[in-house]
Order: C-alpha cells, then sequence, then structure tokens
C-alpha cells in the first residue's frame, strides 16, 4: 500500500531506477491501480438471465391461457365435427 511505502521509505528497484536524479524518496508514493471488481458484470449476467426466464414464463402462461380459452370455445360450440365423403363405385 502506498502508505506503507511511505512510512519504510521502500520503493521497489524496477521503479527506483525509473526516478529522476536528485528526487527525494521518501516523498516518491507510489499509487497502484484498484482491482477490478466483478460485482457488476455479474450482477448484470443474472438481471438478463431472470429476465430471460421470466419472458418464458409468461409467454407459456399466455400460450396456456389461449388453449384453455380455445378449448372452451369448442366446447361450448358443440364441439367440431368433420366428415369424410366418399363417392361408391
Amino acid at each position: 500500500m502506498p502508505e506503507d511505502q511511505l512510512r519504510a521509505g521502500h520503493i521497489p528497484a524496477d521503479v527506483y531506477r525509473q526516478i529522476p536524479p536528485g528526487t527525494d524518496v521518501h516523498r516518491v508514493v507510489i499509487v497502484q491501480e484498484a482491482p477490478r471488481s466483478y460485482k457488476g458484470p455479474i450482477v448484470l449476467t443474472l438481471v438478463i438471465a431472470g429476465g430471460a426466464v421470466t419472458v418464458l414464463l409468461v409467454i407459456a402462461y399466455v400460450v396456456q391461457v389461449i388453449a384453455a380459452a380455445a378449448v372452451a370455445v369448442i366446447s361450448a360450440s358443440g364441439g367440431i365435427s368433420y366428415t369424410i365423403n366418399r363417392r361408391h363405385k
């Protein structure tokens, strides 16, 4: 951590070579990039997956309601009859 380096007066050798001559090494602080957070992409993936499952469930429910309504209409109208007329020779 930068504050630990400042207290200890420690600078890594590869960075020490890059410091211009005459620089007070006790005033040099090395700032490191924060580690990447994967929280956002994970939450986004879960939201997308949950949304896709929800959409599929809604579609399945709507199809079920339409099928039930069609069966009710067919039953109420007396059913469907289908006849085949064949001519005898």
